[in-house]
């Protein structure tokens, strides 16, 4: 089985991702939303990931001295097609028999929406 990114947004920027440009490029952080799911299948569940530059970084550790790394995509600037292109690649090296072991895999570079969730079977 595949993966397929479907779709890519901000959860903080209300633009199309695609043709929005910050005002600061090497200065940027946003939190991002991919839509991923099954190739031959409709729907996706959401992933999320930081997107962010070190010079953005810098600044978030003035204001809270410690972060976590988890999730965070590191780039030297803005770019929609670099950031596109990554997360496709991560995408395609996430393969297996079955949606839940990839989703699993995917987690591990963003945070699932079904992460840490626990199935209990009907008593």
């Amino acid at each position: 089985m595949k993966a397929l990114l479907k779709e890519l947004r901000s959860l903080e920027i209300e633009d199309d991702l695609n043709s929005y440009w910050p005002e600061s490029p090497e200065s940027f952080g946003s939190w991002i939303r991919a839509m991923i799911g099954p190739d031959n299948e409709e729907g996706a569940e959401y992933f999320d990931m930081l997107i962010c530059t070190p010079k953005w970084l810098q600044g978030e550790l003035v204001k809270n001295d410690v972060l976590l790394g988890k999730g965070m995509i590191i780039m030297d600037e803005y770019d929609y097609d670099k950031i596109r292109a990554f997360i496709e690649k991560q995408i395609t090296a996430c393969h297996a028999d079955n949606w839940s072991s990839i989703a699993e895999k995917l987690s591990r570079i963003s945070f699932w929406e079904y992460e840490d969730y626990q199935f209990y079977p009907s008593r």
